[in-house]
């Protein structure tokens, strides 16, 4: 086993549990990793805005990775390393297709563009989604009117999971893998980002091109289908206990969850021991 030289964390469900805050014992975890000399960041889905606090609570040192990856910033000089938009024909047709029939008053669309959340009404999902990620919902009302931007990523946000699973389906049925990345990072959420985007490409970035180092060298903890491909990349890939099985399956160490601080279990056996 190669020794670890980058250890990359998922917020929700990782570090940051039903609190929304990153547990104690996962945070004194992390400081121990760090007084070794080894670097932390974050790899998520939010918001870079939104996730900015959890990266200075762990005191980063790297590029931060949000957005599944279509966004890598580096918080110290605010340089912004990579950007990959869904080019704004592709949001064009996947606004048209998400809001058909009575698709538009089942499922809450949100665009992001230039880090601000804009949606077409605030509903009580985009109000749930605002306040646990502590950032403003700029309602717009038709969202064609953005498309003069290219949004970062879109996301289909609703509580009926089933109609969710369905609408990822179809839409996989209607791109490439090379088209579209597509991935749900909770039940409630379907994602969709440039199709070179995923957590897995942002952590070879960060390995390869800031660091120097190879993908043995890297240990990253996840807990759901938007880790799976770093979790899949990385030297040591850990899943958290509440994964889904398709998650677990290509991870090499399965963690306890997110409330039994399952990053503290994951970095002493695979950094501290």
């Amino acid at each position: 086993m190669s020794e670890i030289k980058l250890l990359v964390l998922d917020i929700d469900g990782t570090i940051a549990g039903e609190s929304n805050q990153v547990r104690p014992g996962v945070l004194a975890a992390i400081k121990a990793v760090q007084a070794k000399g080894i670097p932390v960041t974050i790899a998520t889905g939010r918001m870079y805005q939104s996730a900015a606090r959890f990266y200075q609570d762990i005191g980063g040192n790297l590029p931060l990775i949000a957005y599944q990856g279509a966004w890598i910033q580096d918080p110290a000089t605010n340089e912004l390393h990579r950007h990959r938009p869904v080019p704004i024909p592709l949001a064009g047709e996947l606004l048209d297709y998400l809001e058909q029939g009575d698709l538009k008053s089942r499922v809450s669309i949100h665009f992001y563009i230039n880090d601000q959340l804009y949606v077409r009404q605030i509903v009580g999902d985009t109000q749930e989604y605002a306040r646990r990620s502590n950032i403003p919902a700029n309602p717009v009302g038709d969202l064609r009117k953005l498309l003069d931007q290219a949004p970062t990523k879109i996301l289909a946000l609703s509580e009926d999971t089933q109609l969710l699973d369905e609408l990822l389906l179809k839409v996989r049925q209607l791109y490439r893998p090379d088209e579209l990345y597509l991935t749900k990072s909770v039940a409630t959420f379907f994602e969709m980002a440039h199709p070179l985007v995923n957590k897995g490409i942002a952590v070879d970035y960060l390995a390869r091109e800031v660091l120097g180092i190879s993908a043995e060298e890297v240990m990253a903890i996840g807990d759901n289908f938007n880790d799976l491909e770093m979790i899949e990349y990385a030297g040591i890939g850990v899943a958290m206990g509440e994964a889904p099985a398709a998650v677990k399956a290509v991870a090499q160490w399965v963690a306890p969850g997110v409330e039994e601080d399952g990053v503290v279990a994951a970095i002493e056996e695979f950094i501290l021991k």
